[in-house]
């Protein structure tokens, strides 16, 4: 698990841990039933406090994201695979819609824009 903080991100530092371990779940990089460090070990890792990563935890915990084992630790929660897809294409829907709105304040044409996602998904696929 890779967790990167910005000291210039305007967000708390325990969003940024929220946003990426989420995001590493969604993306299937973290699979269920995979273990977490403790919070303990986390806080260390990044240098930041332990209140930290445990609200970090409990956001993800309350996300049902995560589940915490008493004696054996932190795990990624089994999740239902519909759930998952939702939330993958929420991910990209709102990639697009910044996209889109982009395109739109370049004067691009539903046309033009069309033609690019196909260029670009023939050159990635």
């Amino acid at each position: 698990m890779r967790i990167l903080i910005s000291n210039s991100s305007p967000d708390p530092i325990y969003q940024q841990i929220v946003r990426q371990i989420k995001g590493q779940i969604i993306a299937g990089d973290l699979p269920e039933g995979s273990p977490l460090p403790s919070i303990r070990k986390l806080a260390h890792e990044l240098q930041i406090s332990v209140i930290t990563t445990k609200r970090a935890y409990e956001e993800l915990d309350k996300e049902g994201l995560i589940d915490t084992v008493g004696g054996k630790g932190t795990f990624v929660a089994s999740q239902n695979q519909e759930f998952l897809r939702e939330k993958r294409m929420k991910l990209v829907e709102g990639k697009l819609s910044e996209a889109l709105e982009d395109a739109r304040l370049l004067g691009m044409s539903r046309r033009e824009v069309g033609e690019m996602v196909d260029l670009l998904w023939e050159e990635e696929g």
